[in-house]
């Protein structure tokens, strides 16, 4: 369990500590950094699995940024005395045996790193505490991805909450009886471990292997390092969170905080992201400001995902919290998935969601809710081809996040919307893009329609505009979705549907 030594031992007389970096690419509020600095000299490692990463589906936008986000990491390293190195493998099978022979190398006695919930990587952290305990050496996880530890907010009955309201209202109670205080930025070290020299950043096709390279134009969305990361969090808590409440689902709008590409690698941690909301609320966290309070509830939801992830194991093997929906007809209909892949349903708020994640690698979260229910729902196909299609192309691909929000939206997960709620993506478009300057950003071909038409173009507008006619009738594919779950047998709604 983290903060706890996972493999006892009696670690050698090897005097240097080895910080073991995940998605935890920061200096501040850095639980496994900072023990290992506490225990004695220390190196960071970094472990390139560029495969394994592949076979998680990992956006090349996402690595990318793994990597930018590790060249500004190693000159603050660098400027503390703490070299960092590089270890690259194919698969997390690799890393227990390099690992360890790692260690012996390098003269270090104990290991520290931040948890990672996600079966493989727990595997992947047994295995390589089993393998370094052979040598006498310690493999300390530490609590450094969550607000509070997954496991530790049960339910009366000692089980993992599957609402969100309840796990949200215990949540807040621990937090406002303990506040979170980031630990501040270690200090230089002044016994850096002797003669061992920091490595190169590996180039980007040890990162990438075959795939593309992201443009230097998405590059410039998600500019690299702590110091960009804060400077984000800062401008948002200063002004935008203010109105966060009435402008979060505006695609059109720029009201969100963008930090979720920051907060997935670890960038920023989710501790600092409360602590600088509490500040711009006066340190209220259930009063005051709204837009403060929504925010912060959006960063519960994070924690709830996560909580789930590592409670139950079969999210991360793709199957369902609601183990009858998988009884669900899903349609095995390729060309129906292609066309909602590439932006081309004929529902326009859907096509310029699809071309938004396509070109910049991230998606509003309004329009993520949009066109997974519009593909589950209207299309009846199999959530996790969305949930795929989003790992590879986010840039802030999170399993546990990512997973909840299609399980939520396909009526599948722990806490999900019912399934006889279907978004109607045309009201949506007009309600939350209300004049269509959304739609004209990425539907380019539209831009010509008023504020009325552009949301359901007739049929001599699509003509016109050389825009593809609808692909299923909204009212017709409601009914099928309404039918197809309405006789699933199992516990998702024992009552049956209450109305649209």
């Amino acid at each position: 369990m983290p903060d706890q030594q996972q493999h006892s031992t009696n670690t050698p007389d090897r005097r240097n500590r080895l910080w073991w970096i995940r998605c935890d690419q920061r200096l501040g509020d850095n639980p496994a950094l900072r023990a290992a600095l506490e225990e004695g000299p220390t190196l960071a490692l970094f472990v390139v699995a560029s495969a394994q990463w592949q076979s998680h589906s990992d956006a090349a936008v996402k690595i990318d940024f793994w990597r930018r986000n590790l060249l500004s990491l190693a000159q603050t390293l660098a400027d503390r005395h703490i070299p960092l190195k590089f270890l690259t493998v194919s698969h997390w099978s690799e890393v227990p045996r390099a690992l360890a022979k790692f260690c012996l190398a390098h003269d270090v006695g104990g290991v520290h790193a931040n948890v990672e919930w996600a079966i493989n990587e727990r595997r992947r952290d047994y295995d390589a505490g089993e393998r370094l305990a052979q040598d006498e050496v310690a493999l300390t996880l530490h609590q450094g991805t969550t607000l509070l530890q997954p496991g530790s907010v049960l339910t009366g009955k000692g089980e993992c909450y599957k609402v969100f309201t309840p796990f949200s209202r215990v949540c807040r109670e621990r937090l406002m009886s303990a506040p979170p205080q980031p630990a501040p930025t270690p200090r230089a070290q002044a016994h850096p471990p002797h003669a061992i020299k920091a490595d190169p950043v590996p180039d980007e096709s040890a990162f990438l292997g075959r795939r593309k390279a992201p443009s230097d134009k998405v590059r410039e969305l998600w500019p690299a390092g702590e110091e960009a990361a804060h400077e984000r969090l800062d401008a948002f808590a200063a002004d935008a969170i203010g109105a966060y409440e009435q402008e979060r689902d505006r695609p059109d709008h720029d009201g969100t905080s963008r930090l979720s590409p920051y907060l997935a690698a670890g960038v920023v941690s989710v501790g600092q992201c409360l602590h600088r909301a509490l500040m711009a609320n006066q340190g209220e966290m259930d009063s005051g400001k709204q837009g403060v309070r929504t925010w912060i509830t959006e960063l519960l939801w994070r924690e709830f995902y996560q909580h789930l992830l590592a409670a139950y194991p079969v999210l991360s093997m793709h199957q369902p919290m609601r183990p009858e929906t998988n009884a669900v007809p899903w349609r095995e209909a390729g060309g129906d998935l292609e066309a909602w892949r590439a932006g081309r349903t004929g529902f326009p708020i859907v096509d310029a969601a699809m071309r938004q994640l396509a070109a910049t690698g991230w998606m509003h979260n309004r329009l993520r809710m949009v066109v997974a229910m519009f593909l589950t729902k209207n299309l009846l196909i199999d959530w996790r081809a969305g949930e795929a299609w989003f790992m590879e192309n986010l840039v802030d691909g999170d399993l546990a996040a990512n997973n909840g929000g299609w399980q939520w939206s396909a009526s599948t997960g722990a806490d999900a919307v019912p399934y006889f709620r279907i978004f109607n993506p045309e009201s949506q478009s007009r309600r939350f893009d209300p004049q269509g300057h959304f739609l004209r950003t990425w539907v380019p071909e539209l831009a010509e329609l008023d504020a009325r038409a552009i949301h359901a173009p007739n049929g001599e507008q699509r003509k016109r505009c050389g825009y593809p006619e609808p692909m299923c009738d909204l009212k017709e594919t409601r009914l099928r979705a309404l039918e197809a779950y309405g006789n699933l047998r199992g516990p998702a709604d024992p009552k049956g549907p209450k109305g649209p």
